[in-house]
């Protein structure tokens, strides 16, 4: 095992976390002889370390010293993520605002390093359409498209979108423009807003470090991220390889080919790609816990199908209090920085639980060997930009990063979520299909161009223009949060977020007729529908009654056994037509649970 001197020799930052010998540790990083990134032999960081133990001072020290805060461990989990399961909020708000500054000096620094490149590249116009789809029955028709249009001129990029984000349970349309402008000394970036004929500037300069508590988020924000669980989604690339694929009849067969906006285009399909969704809960009370863990409806159990549950907590340690969270498994020093020992399960820090969700996936590529474009000179600059904010946009970063087979990808379609899939595609290029204003071709021989106006990278005329601190921004994970939320809401909510709906509504697309009560069980709503039928029908049966009095004459005994058989006549068809709307219902549920299953079973 090894001895304390030895830690103190290759890991001296690590041990003076470790003890939370916060002095010690400002004096070291403040001398620089010491890589404050390095990760010990169990794969965290200082900083990682810092926060997973929930030594306070030492977090505050390292995030003083500008420790990364996107540094992950080896399972996965970010900074932020970790600060989150130590249900700690001092800790989760340091952590939070450090990350969102360093989003933003990321952002000032690396936006002109990709005007640059761009300059470089001819200039071009392009559009990139988005279509979200579900492999969930019926439910594609809920998930939004929309196509983002590229206009790229030297060193200044424009983007319009309709699709704007996601408020906790619908998705936002708008019509939007981000502009992105490259100079010497930097860049400006604007954000139009047509629809409100508004601009938001930003001139992208640096925040000064002592302006850092600018970036603070607010306490609601620190304590939804406290009473809801902590998820992470991401697709794993170690098994995907890539095969060309067959066309014919088995024996003829060929490689396939399919022509895609006027591209002869190679079909490659990516096997192995599997979307691994973990949800994190030793956080939460044992009310936010139920809650996490209870299905609302029939199809969140259905999707529970494809679940693998990884419990990684121990027994009773899961009840370990906040006071407890620094080492409740007592590890010793020697043990944890000894890479030969085994612990056997054991760790550091709050004891996990984790729910781990795997999906498998066959993504499909088109790709063109001819395309007048370039993916890594023209639209890798064009999807960084767009990945800084953009959670679709980054998860498409990801997998395009990976060695894809030669050619252009006209085509992909690629997992985003456990039951989302994004197929983007690019078309019109320089305006072949369709005419765009202010974008005109040059036809040279065989080979097309355009030029792109500068108007297209001006604000509008009557335009207001304002400054980015009056609006509020959205980092990617929280942008990836409000994603998943709402397409849960799309699957299971086709009304507003004040109206629940039941399954079958949800997978019509339709608005519930009425609004029901909130936490209402299917037993309860269904029982609430047939007692609404019911009233209704004997409202019906009441004017039936009443209009056959005002046309009749007073009623003799005959008169008042007729009434009494019509009244028992439709009772009866009441009972019958309840009865076959039930076995109805039935069929339905079964119907719906085999198409689940065998969705599940061909992914």
């Amino acid at each position: 095992m090894v001895h304390i001197d030895k830690i103190k020799e290759i890991y001296p930052l690590h041990w003076l976390v470790w003890n939370n010998d916060y002095l010690e540790l400002d004096r070291t990083l403040s001398s620089n002889q010491h890589d404050k990134e390095k990760q010990d032999c169990r794969g965290r960081t200082p900083l990682m370390l810092a926060v997973t133990l929930g030594h306070k001072e030492s977090v505050e020290i390292l995030l003083h010293h500008e420790a990364n805060v996107y540094a992950e461990n080896t399972q996965g989990w970010s900074v932020v993520q970790e600060a989150a399961g130590t249900g700690n909020a001092e800790i989760l708000e340091m952590v939070l605002t450090r990350r969102d500054y360093q989003r933003y000096c990321n952002r000032v620094d690396g936006i002109p390093e990709l005007l640059h490149k761009l300059k470089q590249a001819p200039d071009f116009y392009v559009e990139m359409k988005w279509e979200f789809t579900s492999w969930v029955p019926l439910a594609s028709r809920m998930c939004p498209s929309d196509t983002y249009k590229v206009y790229k001129q030297g060193s200044n990029v424009r983007i319009d979108t309709t699709l704007l984000g996601f408020d906790q349970a619908s998705w936002q349309r708008g019509n939007l423009s981000y502009i992105f402008k490259g100079q010497n000394d930097g860049a400006t970036m604007m954000e139009v807003d047509h629809e409100t004929r508004e601009v938001y500037v930003d001139h992208m300069k640096l925040i000064e470090d002592g302006n850092v508590q600018l970036m603070a988020p607010s306490e609601k924000a620190i304590m939804a991220r406290l009473s809801n669980p902590i998820v992470t989604t991401y697709v794993d690339t170690d098994k995907i390889s890539f095969e060309r694929n067959k066309a014919g009849i088995w024996g003829w067969r060929s490689d396939k080919c399919e022509v895609v906006n006027g591209h002869e285009c190679k079909v490659f399909s990516a096997s192995n790609v599997e979307l691994i969704t973990k949800t994190r809960i030793e956080h939460l009370s044992e009310a936010d816990k139920l809650r996490a863990r209870t299905p609302r409806t029939p199809l969140q159990s259905f999707l529970g199908i494809a679940e693998q549950q990884q419990e990684e907590a121990c027994g009773a340690t899961c009840s370990q209090e906040f006071s407890n969270v620094g080492n409740p498994s007592n590890i010793t020093p020697e043990e944890y920085f000894d890479a030969d020992v085994n612990l056997n399960g054991r760790d550091i820090g709050r004891p996990k639980e984790v729910n781990t969700k795997i999906q498998k996936f066959r993504a499909t590529l088109w790709l063109s060997e001819e395309y007048p474009l370039s993916l890594q000179e023209q639209i890798m600059p064009i999807v960084d930009l767009m990945a800084i904010s953009s959670t679709h946009f980054a998860k498409l970063k990801n997998f395009i990063q990976m060695l894809l087979p030669s050619g252009f990808p006209v085509k992909i379609e690629i997992p985003l979520f456990h039951v989302l899939n994004a197929r983007i595609t690019f078309g019109n290029i320089f305006g072949l299909d369709q005419d765009v204003p202010h974008v005109q071709r040059i036809n040279e021989g065989n080979r097309v161009t355009c030029v792109v106006d500068d108007i297209c990278f001006e604000a509008p005329l009557g335009y207001s223009r304002l400054g980015t601190l009056d609006r509020t921004q959205f980092s990617i994970e929280e942008e990836d949060d409000l994603l998943q939320f709402a397409i849960q809401q799309s699957l299971l909510e086709a009304g507003s977020e004040k109206d629940e709906v039941d399954i079958w509504e949800a997978l019509r697309a339709q608005k519930p007729s009425r609004p029901t009560t909130p936490n209402m069980t299917e037993e309860e709503r269904e029982n609430q529908r047939r007692l609404q039928e019911n009233l209704e029908l004997c409202s019906l049966m009441m004017e039936a009654m009443t209009d056959h009095k005002k046309n009749s004459e007073p009623p003799n005994n005959d008169g008042f056994d007729d009434w009494a058989e019509q009244i028992a006549l439709a009772l009866r068809l009441s009972k019958q037509h309840l009865l076959e709307e039930e076995q109805q219902r039935l069929l339905e549920e079964e119907t719906l649970r085999q198409v689940l299953e065998l969705s599940l079973t061909e992914k």
